[in-house]
């Protein structure tokens, strides 16, 4: 029944890919990522450039004149490739402070009858964002240990754990429009396993490039179909602008 309910939750999401409001969320963080890492890559650039003597002693080759744009040059490549790894995860945080509007969407074209949902503070959004990519960074970080131990399965670790940790987050963000913290963690308490399940399904396409970068919007859409269905229509009505 939990595999039913997770496919078809994803298959709805799926269908609703060409919503307009969707491709803003998805352009946004995109845009804004690239804007942000040209942004980072020029000002690294010039601080290096501001910091480097223009005439320089080394041994052997004694006074050079080229050693700041060496560095300047380098430090450009540097981070160019260094963008090529932080394009995905700095897009899907930015995109996801901006996943209420994907939800919006999904209720308003598949769950009309319910009452306005509170929408989530850009506070708090910011905040639950950089707590999360925090938390996924590090984990990723410390489960390096694993993938070299298991090395055959480490894209099944991968999967498993990035799965726990999108399913967590993506299940609050529903719950939280319509119930305080507290009820939200009871109720991703309770169906835990179909979580992780749903969680698992959207860090498969992490492992594909470009698709991933769809991962933010998928997670937040199958979860809000995911929560319509786990939890009674009459609970979801009654809260709705939940104090928090």
């Amino acid at each position: 029944m939990a595999v039913g309910v997770i496919l078809r939750s994803f298959t709805r999401a799926l269908s609703q890919l060409g919503d307009s409001r969707f491709r803003r969320v998805v352009l946004l963080g995109v845009g804004l990522s690239l804007a942000l890492l040209i942004a980072a890559t020029a000002g690294f650039a010039y601080l290096v450039e501001w910091v480097t003597p223009e005439d320089a002693w080394l041994p052997v080759l004694g006074e050079v004149n080229w050693l700041d744009d060496l560095l300047s040059w380098g430090a450009l490549l540097l981070l160019m490739i260094l963008s090529v790894f932080l394009m995905v995860p700095v897009a899907s945080a930015i995109s996801s402070m901006f996943l209420d509007d994907v939800a919006d969407a999904v209720e308003e074209v598949h769950y009309p009858q319910l009452p306005p949902a509170h929408r989530i503070g850009l506070g708090d959004s910011i905040r639950d964002t950089v707590n999360f990519l925090g938390v996924l960074i590090g984990a990723n970080l410390l489960a390096l240990i694993l993938y070299l131990l298991f090395a055959p399965a480490a894209l099944f670790i991968f999967w498993g754990l990035n799965g726990f940790l999108l399913g967590r987050e993506y299940f609050t963000l529903a719950a939280l429009r319509r119930h305080d913290r507290a009820e939200a963690k009871r109720l991703r308490r309770r169906h835990a396993g179909t979580i992780w399940m749903a969680g698992v399904l959207m860090a498969v396409p992490l492992s594909v490039p470009l698709i991933n970068l769809l991962v933010p919007i998928l997670g937040a859409a199958t979860f809000t179909h995911l929560y319509h269905s786990l939890v009674p229509r009459s609970g979801a009505a009654n809260l709705r602008y939940p104090q928090r």
